[in-house]
């Protein structure tokens, strides 16, 4: 651990042409590359921002190396880098840090001018997490980054206990992801399922584990989302359906009830991120 002001400048290293190998990996590698960066063993993320951060810190998950732009290297961090211990933390200027960073100068505030490469842990076994669980929720095929992000900060503020994601949604690790939620990805249990396990093994699953099962859809047969019905399940799975197609005909028929948010003004649905507030909200009642 850092102990003094000192000791963290002095492990600080300014970032130039001459160590671009040691900090390839904030620009050179996509999203996938960086999950199986370590295949066979779990790969890397990348986190962006200090709260980010920090929340993955307090998750316990290990941090390799820093990347600051050197603006912000005054000791406003200084608390934050003294969690980091014995890991390089290079510093450089807005071009390099826009570069790494991936955005453009006008938007580096989103990262509050740091970024840390972080190992992946194990996932957890989907029946392990739900056991004792009581509202949850189940993420079909949804795969902006954006809406995945939005919808863990809407479970994890809204009393969601886990979040179950099919194979094809995007990684909630994802950098664009893990910034949207706030940290919250490292706050709420979760896990993926396995290719072709959506939906027959998923849904016996959680009837295995005694959840009534929720999708959120329109139907003629659709039910209303504040029908009292389902504060008296003692657990509850709500599904959301991918951005363009909403849930499957196939989850839809399988599930126990489908239910529906009323709307006004001739709108028929909301984002997939907006309708889940709206559902963690009234559906996470018991």
């Amino acid at each position: 651990m850092y102990e003094t002001v000192l000791e963290i400048e002095k492990m600080m290293i300014k970032a130039d042409e001459t160590i671009n190998a040691e900090l390839e990996v904030f620009w050179k590698y996509s999203e996938p590359q960086l999950l199986h960066y370590y295949e066979p063993e779990p790969g890397i993320f990348i986190a962006e921002s200090p709260n980010v951060i920090e929340r993955a810190l307090a998750a316990g998950f290990v941090p390799e190396k820093v990347l600051m732009e050197e603006r912000f290297a005054d000791g406003r961090y200084d608390s934050l880098l003294a969690g980091l211990s014995d890991i390089p933390v290079y510093t450089a200027g807005p071009s390099y840090f826009s570069g790494a960073a991936g955005f453009t100068q006008e938007k580096l505030s989103l990262t509050r001018g740091m970024l840390c490469v972080m190992r992946r842990r194990p996932l957890s076994a989907p029946e392990d997490i739900l056991r004792k669980a009581s509202r949850i929720a189940v993420l079909e095929d949804i795969v902006n980054p954006t809406n995945v992000g939005a919808i863990f900060r809407s479970a994890a503020a809204l009393g969601m206990d886990v979040v179950i994601l099919t194979h094809d949604c995007s990684d909630p690790l994802y950098r664009r992801a893990a910034r949207v939620s706030m940290g919250t990805v490292f706050q709420i249990p979760w896990t993926i399922l396995g290719a072709g396990e959506w939906p027959a093994d998923g849904l016996q699953l959680l009837k295995e584990q005694g959840f009534c099962t929720a999708a959120m859809a329109l139907s003629e047969d659709s039910v209303s989302i504040d029908d009292p019905a389902f504060q008296r399940q003692e657990k509850l799975a709500v599904i959301l359906g991918t951005e363009s197609e909403g849930l499957r005909q196939e989850t839809i028929e399988a599930s126990d009830y489908t239910v529906k948010i009323p709307m006004h003004h001739g709108v028929d649905s909301l984002n997939v991120a907006a309708a889940s507030a709206v559902a963690f909200w009234q559906l996470g009642r018991k």
